[in-house]
């Protein structure tokens, strides 16, 4: 789920409160999160941007090797040998709620209608080499945009989508989509939304698009890893949408 203070709403210093998963802003006296560990006994913290632990109110770190597995769930890395021997060695993992499933194949939950988008991030995270490109940040990180710019938000999301796809070491054998599907709904300025179902043929080739170009691809010269994997569309540019065809002309 987007990391939002459930009481504020935002992003900013938010921690996830252990036990029973809410998300509360800061840990200092009288935050959320303070009276929250006050109020229920409350007592273990995690901060959702450093993956650091903490007990509150007494406000201390909790440094302790069992919690390893929530932070890897959270933020899953993969290295290149590991990448490499993903299609040799395709094994099933078993999930901490005891269900089996093959990663790379788990399901994305349905929030309310976004299954055509679902159904295109699925598919798109098991083309290989688009796959490899995005389970490790490092091939991305440092790619340079321009200040303001808020379409580089759905490769950062896209990469952290692939990784949970790809987990090993997933909590449960599915995953939530909710924050990819976040920066789809921003950068398509709601042309794509997840209350709302959209044709997967439109979403594939905006999508498609939009990465190209927030790789830093050019519509003639300068290529991006999407374009050099799936060959890419006609142009970078994200090409406007037509209205949706009246119910009438639909099946013509």
């Amino acid at each position: 789920f987007e990391k939002l203070c459930s009481i504020s709403l935002s992003h900013i210093n938010v921690y996830a409160c252990l036990v029973c998963g809410k998300y509360f802003q800061g840990r200092g006296l009288k935050s959320h999160a303070y009276i929250h560990s006050v109020q229920l006994s409350h007592h273990v913290f995690l901060n959702l941007h450093t993956l650091k632990f903490y007990c509150l109110p007494d406000n201390y770190e909790i440094i302790d090797s069992s919690l390893e597995d929530i932070t890897y769930v959270l933020k899953p890395t993969f290295t290149a040998q590991h990448i490499a021997h993903l299609d040799k060695q395709a094994k099933l993992s078993r999930a901490y709620d005891g269900t089996t499933y093959l990663p790379g194949i788990v399901g994305l939950n349905n929030i309310k209608a976004n299954d055509y988008a679902n159904a295109v991030l699925q598919a798109l995270s098991n083309v290989p080499p688009l796959r490899n490109y995005f389970l490790e940040e490092e091939n991305y990180r440092r790619i340079q945009r321009p200040p303001g710019d808020i379409m580089f938000l759905l490769v950062q999301r896209f990469g952290e989508l692939m990784r949970k796809l790809w987990n090993p070491r997933n909590f449960k054998a599915h995953v939530s989509p909710h924050e990819m599907l976040q920066a789809v709904v921003l950068c398509s300025k709601k042309n794509f939304q997840i209350t709302k179902q959209g044709d997967g043929v439109e979403f594939l080739s905006w999508f498609l698009n939009a990465l190209h170009a927030a790789l830093g691809g050019t519509k003639r010269k300068k290529k991006s890893e999407c374009r050099e994997v799936l060959g890419g569309p006609s142009g970078a540019a994200v090409p406007p949408l037509s209205p949706p065809c009246p119910p009438s002309h639909r099946h013509r």
